[in-house]
């Protein structure tokens, strides 16, 4: 059985929560069942089925996030927040 596509909010939606740095704040749950984007208040949370070891749920959530705004992976980049569920992103463009 296929999984669900990922539930996403509107680009510009997500857009809005970008600083003039071209910073975004995100909350992050590993290991979730199903994968979707949310706007809670000024920061956007993240939810992937990757597991938070050797950083794959990093690079799932970089990529989520690229898609739901609509621009390649390698535009979203991981500011701080390596290890934490509590990221700060940076996007180009």
């Amino acid at each position: 059985m296929a999984r669900p596509a990922a539930d996403l909010p509107p680009a510009e939606a997500i857009r809005a929560l970008i600083d003039a740095e071209g910073r975004l704040a995100v909350r992050v749950t590993p290991g979730a069942r199903s994968e979707g984007l949310a706007i809670d208040g000024a920061r956007l949370l993240v939810k992937v089925r990757a597991k938070p070891e050797d950083g794959k749920a990093t690079d799932a959530v970089l990529a989520l996030v690229a898609r739901g705004l609509g621009v390649a992976t390698g535009r979203v980049r991981l500011l701080r927040g390596a290890t934490s569920r509590e990221k700060m992103l940076g996007i180009e463009g």
